[in-house]
């Protein structure tokens, strides 16, 4: 039985791997993508997606989300506002998780919401656009993003298709420079406009002019067409990703695994350390990590 379900963890990190016409070059980053831990359970979403199975989704799909381009520039202005007090930051602490490696390259945020767990910050400082977000339950994580001038993202995959991206342009350069690639697709962002991708194919971003740009930065639950799968969603989005909330400001709710992070991130530093020191080593070490583990986990009695 253990070797059976190996096979079909397998089967799903290889579909991952290879889904899509981008792939990450190297063997070694295959291997080593988080997004194969989820591969399982995000094969299923893939099999029981009720929209397309594309780099980028009509937005006229979800037309309850019109309401937010209607009032895109309510929305801009509450954004505005928290730009001019510098609001929108990187996190100074290391509790979050989920974007901490996009730091390093500028990239800056404001949460509205997060699949379930409240902001307080934000219903103070962005009453109107928390209370348009509050009635669209599809949305389950909210914030402004900002993108600055000669910030670049690389290219990666999100680890869970439980749901689907929505960016909604508020601050941009209305050009091509601009832009996000999603499997090998490119969009430039344009003030008023929106746009929604699955973040699970590999993309990456850049802002090659001098101007800012911010969004309205959604996670849509992806519509399936099996109940129980659907269930399962949400029992995940209640039990693990509202985990990763985080604050904007001292008094909001920071989820376990964030306030777990700092402790674990200590692990990767020293990482770091013996990659540096001695990158044949550190690799052997990883794997052996990587074979253990699913020795354990998969054969061990």
């Amino acid at each position: 039985m253990g070797l059976l379900i190996f096979a079909l963890f397998v089967a799903s990190a290889c579909y991952v791997q290879l889904r899509g016409k981008v792939r990450h070059e190297r063997l070694t980053r295959r291997l080593t993508d988080h997004s194969n831990l989820m591969a399982p359970l995000n094969c299923l979403f893939y099999a029981f997606s009720a929209v397309k199975r594309q780099p980028y989704i009509d937005v006229a799909t979800f037309s309850e989300l019109s309401v937010l381009q209607d009032n895109w520039q309510l929305i801009r202005d509450e954004a505005l506002a928290l730009d001019r007090t510098r609001e929108i930051k990187a996190s100074d602490q290391l509790d979050d998780l989920g974007f901490n490696s996009f730091f390093r390259t500028g990239w800056k945020r404001f949460y509205l919401s997060w699949y379930g767990e409240p902001v307080t910050s934000a219903a103070r400082l962005c009453p109107k656009t928390t209370q348009l977000l509050a009635g669209l339950p599809s949305v389950k994580g909210a914030m402004f993003a900002m993108l600055p001038p000669g910030a670049r993202l690389v290219k990666h995959r999100d680890p869970y298709a439980g749901s689907l991206r929505y960016h909604l342009g508020l601050v941009t350069p209305n050009v091509p420079e601009c832009y996000i690639d999603v499997d090998g697709e490119r969009y430039h962002w344009r003030d008023g406009e929106a746009v929604m991708f699955d973040e699970t194919y590999i993309h990456y971003a850049e802002n090659k002019t001098d101007c800012n740009r911010i969004v309205l930065f959604l996670d849509i639950k992806r519509p399936v067409t099996f109940a129980p799968v659907d269930w399962l969603n949400r029992a995940f989005s209640q039990l693990v990703m509202s985990a990763t909330a985080t604050k904007n400001l001292p008094g909001d709710k920071v989820g376990w695994l964030n306030r777990s992070f700092a402790h674990v991130y200590q692990l990767r530093r020293l990482g770091k350390k013996l990659k540096a020191y001695n990158t044949r080593l550190y690799y052997s070490l990883q794997y052996a990590l990587y074979a253990l583990l699913i020795y354990l986990f998969f054969f061990a009695r």
